[in-house]
């Protein structure tokens, strides 16, 4: 066992050690037993002065301030000169800090990517690609040629070249096409080398051979979008147009957002541009294979993809669901930015695309359209091939990633046909996460791909995530054409807000959806061992749950959020249904359920002798007839020797239900119960005291996790001191200092 150094001598050498020379004695610290990681708790302390989460366990500090020592200085967030302890001429900050680096996060205008890819650092980037796993990007913003050239180098060596499995997209409200597309296609494993971008060495000669052609973005999008530098000219003329109105007129806080068609036509003629030509370029189906586009041709997809995700919305079917549009959404946070003035030439290059983005997508009356469909033309999107998706076979194929996850980044029509492209033939992929991504009715073509996916030989797909406001398929039925597609998955996760309109038969013009993604055949048995559904409002059809639990005999864990029955005995048709088909069942979880009047079906589970664990979880358990249910529910639990955990919180249980509970551990018990939460359930100290009190007196041993967050225990904080004493006796407790009083006037300060 490893002992910490001793605190007088902690106190000697921490000024005197800076991070490279500790890094050097950490060999010598591990022979002699020593342990090192007082000393890096330290440093986080006073250089990161930041507390990891409560939810984090961090079991090397060493590894943990490296990796964001690592960050810190790639993005110029710390001064290494500001502290002894960080400067030392005779080493890289960057290079020594590396080799501790799982999970980097690129942000905003992809800092960090370009310093990356520089010569100098060679030595860094080749010791990430085999110490890097997971690539994060958050928050991204409009980047420029070179940025994304510098990014496209970077994605080749610690994908194609490097040991990167996971890619992960956060919070991207305005997702730029070509960037978006080139991470995709980078991840996927597809590479073609950027016009005029220094060749890879790792590639060997073929690579240096090549030729350059159209980057991945255009090579997806096919042939049929328009140029950069026509789309550059357009918007121009806009913003020229734009300024010469607003010179004429009073300044005004709100920012003019849409032009008409006229007006643009107009503008493109000012602008010397043929508005016929620009607006509806020819759709040439094939270009030579070795043409060379200019310099500002590799982000065309840049410029015209905005655009495209609200006009393909328009286009829809009408059988897709209200989308909840997040574009709009975001665009309203991010206006202010495109309305404030611009000084300078500079300023005005740089914030040119910005302005085309921010001001494309809001839908007007009459003849107006968004900026980015007059730049760009019409995207139908109604048939992948009417976007000219050819199958990449002008790349080559290299190393692909095995997670792929996408939080709130709104997919367009074009990204998600890109999406669902790359998919039908990624077979490396293991765990795929699309949350709030608006798919709308795209949700059709992704479940056609990955039918085409489960189909390819060798396809590992396991994990599926999904979750949106809206979805065109009841979520039961989306659910069952899910698991029709994926025979093979393991984990599916799904979750919808709000009821689709296919829940509602009076909203007009409700068509059904294709008709070989649901059917009212049986699924074919699965491989599911756990399933995750959260429900929107509305009561929900049993017999189609019952039908996938049928076909899900290996399922080991099911959760059900927000569920709702048109009665008790569609619940008890469930739980039946567990019962006999789900034999291997172990985990069990309701939350947010309304189950008063459910009590002999809760009775019926806690008798199952097969459920290892059972959550309730707001579900107002003992909302009614407590007096008598709380005695059976106990009785219940002592004849049961299987069940480990029992979670209860949010269930108004209080002092006297928490008494009742205490028998569950009494002598003649049965009970094998090490797991109990009991959070959020209106408990008092004196109620605790005495539960502890009992638990000693009937001198059960340790029986593993009391959970007890957000209770009243602030009421009597010295009576809560002493149950909290007394319990841990017993049972390894987690509590918090919960201020009862404030979110009691937070509550009713929302009523």
């Amino acid at each position: 066992m490893k002992e910490s150094l001793p605190g007088p001598i902690l106190q000697s050498i921490l000024p005197l050690l800076n991070i490279y020379y500790l890094e050097r004695i950490e060999e010598t610290a591990l022979k002699k037993g020593l342990s090192t990681q007082a000393i890096w708790r330290r440093l986080w302390d006073e250089l990161m002065k930041t507390r990891p989460s409560s939810l984090e366990s961090v079991t090397c500090w060493r590894a943990k301030f490296m990796e964001a020592f690592f960050s810190h200085v790639l993005r110029g967030t710390i001064d290494v000169s500001s502290d002894r302890r960080l400067c030392d001429q005779r080493f890289s900050p960057l290079l020594h800090s590396s080799r501790h680096v799982r999970q980097l996060t690129i942000c905003n205008m992809l800092q960090g990517a370009t310093e990356l890819v520089a010569e100098p650092n060679r030595r860094v980037l080749e010791t990430l690609a085999s110490s890097l796993h997971t690539l994060k990007f958050r928050h991204l913003l409009f980047s420029d040629v070179a940025a994304q050239q510098s990014l496209r180098q970077l994605l080749h060596q610690l994908i194609h070249h490097g040991a990167v499995s996971q890619v992960s997209l956060y919070s991207w409200p305005v997702p730029e096409s070509a960037l978006f597309i080139l991470i995709l296609t980078m991840s996927a494993g597809f590479w073609q080398p950027g016009p005029g971008g220094p060749p890879c060495r790792l590639c060997g000669e073929a690579s240096r051979g090549r030729a350059p052609s159209r980057d991945e973005g255009s090579l997806l999008l096919g042939s049929r979008r328009p140029r950069r530098d026509a789309a550059e000219r357009c918007a121009a003329a806009l913003m020229a147009s734009r300024r010469k109105s607003e010179a004429k007129q009073p300044a005004r806080a709100a920012p003019a957002t849409r032009v008409t068609r006229r007006s643009t036509q107009e503008s493109l003629r000012a602008g010397g541009i043929d508005p016929k030509k620009e607006l509806h370029p020819p759709a040439t189906s094939h270009e030579a294979p070795g043409t060379k586009w200019p310099p500002s041709a590799p982000a065309t997809t840049s410029s015209a993809s905005p655009s495209s995700s609200t006009s393909a919305s328009k286009r829809a079917p009408a059988s897709s669901a209200p989308q909840p549009k997040p574009l709009k959404r975001f665009k309203r946070a991010t206006g202010k930015k495109g309305a404030r003035t611009r000084q300078g030439s500079g300023a005005e290059s740089e914030d040119l695309y910005d302005f085309v983005f921010i001001v494309a997508g809001e839908k007007e009356d009459g003849e107006e359209m968004e900026i980015g469909e007059v730049a760009c033309g019409a995207l139908d999107g109604s048939d992948p091939n009417c976007l000219g998706l050819p199958a990449l076979e002008a790349s080559q194929r290299f190393r692909s990633i095995s997670t792929l996850e996408l939080f709130t980044v709104p997919l367009s029509t074009e990204a998600a046909l890109t999406l669902c492209h790359l998919l039908s033939s990624w077979v490396s992929l293991e765990s795929l996460t699309l949350s709030y991504n608006g798919l709308g009715s795209n949700i059709f073509r992704l479940l056609d791909s990955l039918r085409v996916l489960s189909g390819q030989a060798g396809c590992r797909l396991r994990a599926l995530h999904l979750s949106d406001l809206f979805s065109p398929l009841p979520i039961l039925e989306l659910t069952r054409a899910i698991v029709r597609a994926l025979p093979l998955l393991r984990v599916l996760s799904i979750r919808v807000d709000h009821p689709s309109q296919r829940d509602n038969p009076a909203v007009p013009g409700n068509a059904g959806p294709p008709s070989h993604i649901i059917g009212d055949e049986e699924i074919p048995e699965n491989c599911l061992e756990q399933l995750e559904m959260g429900f929107p409002r509305g009561a929900q059809p049993a017999p189609l749950l019952c039908s996938v639990l049928k076909a899900s005999g290996s399922l080991q864990q099911l959760s059900l959020d927000s569920a709702t029955f048109a009665s008790p005995q569609d619940f008890g048709l469930v739980l039946q249904t567990l019962k006999e088909y789900n034999l291997a069942l172990k985990r069990l979880s309701f939350h947010d359920m309304n189950l008063a009047d459910c009590q002999s079906e809760v009775l019926f589970l806690l008798q199952n002798l097969t459920l290892q664990e059972i959550t309730f979880s707001f579900c107002r358990l003992f909302e009614k007839r407590p007096a008598q249910f709380l005695p059976e529910m106990v009785a219940a639990m002592k004849g049961n020797s299987t069940l480990k955990g029992l979670r209860l919180p949010g269930n108004r249980l209080g002092n006297a239900g928490l008494l009742a509970l205490a028998d569950v551990f009494s002598e003649d018990s049965s009970s094998s119960l090490c797991q109990l939460d009991i959070s959020s359930n209106c408990i008092k100290p004196d109620g605790l005291l005495e539960f502890a009190k009992r638990l000693e007196r009937w001198g059960r041993g340790a029986f593993g996790h009391l959970r007890l967050f957000q209770n009243w225990l602030d009421q009597d904080a010295v009576t809560a001191r002493e149950a909290i004493r007394r319990l841990r006796a017993t049972c390894h407790v987690v509590s918090d200092s919960w201020d009862s009083s404030q979110a009691f006037a937070d509550y009713v300060s929302t009523m």
